[in-house]
């Protein structure tokens, strides 16, 4: 799994879907998510991972927002907790958005990624 992590205050969980395909689930509020996940650097990010050798998106393919399921939500918290035994803990008391992918992700050149 890989995840993004960035600033938030809000407890919800919000699905990006690809052409129907559920791909990224967030914990940023239903408007938060939508910026987020339809922000340009967000779609280049899109646009240059790569699940089993071909790009997330093709940059025209349908991308819509939806209220998580309980399995993408399991999934989500899974991906977090395995990733906070691994980091040191944020004590400045803000809470964070998160963003899960829910497919594999080829190995991420650093340089491709925008978060």
């Amino acid at each position: 799994m890989v995840w993004i992590h960035l600033r938030h205050e809000g407890n919800t969980m919000v699905t990006l879907e690809i052409a129907g395909k559920a791909v990224a689930v967030t914990n940023a509020d239903e408007d938060q998510a939508r910026d987020l996940f339809l922000s340009k650097s967000f779609k280049d990010d899109l646009m240059s991972f790569k699940s089993e050798g071909r790009p997330l998106w093709d940059g025209s393919a349908a991308l819509t927002t939806r209220s998580a399921s309980e399995d993408e939500i399991d999934a989500f918290n899974e991906a977090l907790d395995e990733e906070e035994e691994d980091e040191d803990e944020d004590f400045d008391g803000d809470l964070d958005i998160d963003v899960v992918f829910l497919v594999s992700i080829d190995e991420i050149d650093d340089s491709a990624a925008s978060g």
